[in-house]
């Protein structure tokens, strides 16, 4: 399964030379991870009340080609692996169809002491 996200770069995305500042594609993959947990059903703000939150624990990126001012891109995200404590993603990047920008994103859950704990079961299930 790969979710599909779209983006449109605007103005503040952009760097002094007119191109997507590097940091920003990190927000772009982000808001589409985000996005695609919502869709499956998991409500992000629930798990925090519960003592359970996401968060990032390794990204390797590669930053293929600019993405300028107006461009419309699309995120996509989709499981490169998944074990009861982890998900890898492969998130990627691309402007009419043209690769921009790849990264593997590990992701962890963690209990309110920054302990690392199971996903929750929602997510297990659905991914397996």
């Amino acid at each position: 399964m790969t979710h599909h996200f779209p983006i449109t770069v605007y103005y503040e995305d952009t760097d002094m030379g007119g191109i997507v500042y590097h940091a920003n594609y990190l927000k772009f993959i982000e808001r589409a991870r985000s996005t695609w947990v919502a869709e499956l059903g998991v409500d992000q703000l629930a798990m925090k009340e519960d003592g359970v939150v996401f968060v990032v624990r390794r990204i390797e990126a590669d930053y293929l080609a600019p993405s300028r001012l107006g461009d419309r891109l699309d995120v996509t995200t989709s499981v490169e692996g998944a074990t009861p404590a982890r998900w890898t993603l492969r998130q990627g990047i691309t402007r009419n169809g043209q690769p921009v920008f790849t990264a593997i994103v590990t992701i962890v859950a963690i209990a309110e002491g920054g302990n690392p704990v199971r996903l929750p079961a929602i997510l297990r299930k659905m991914i397996n």
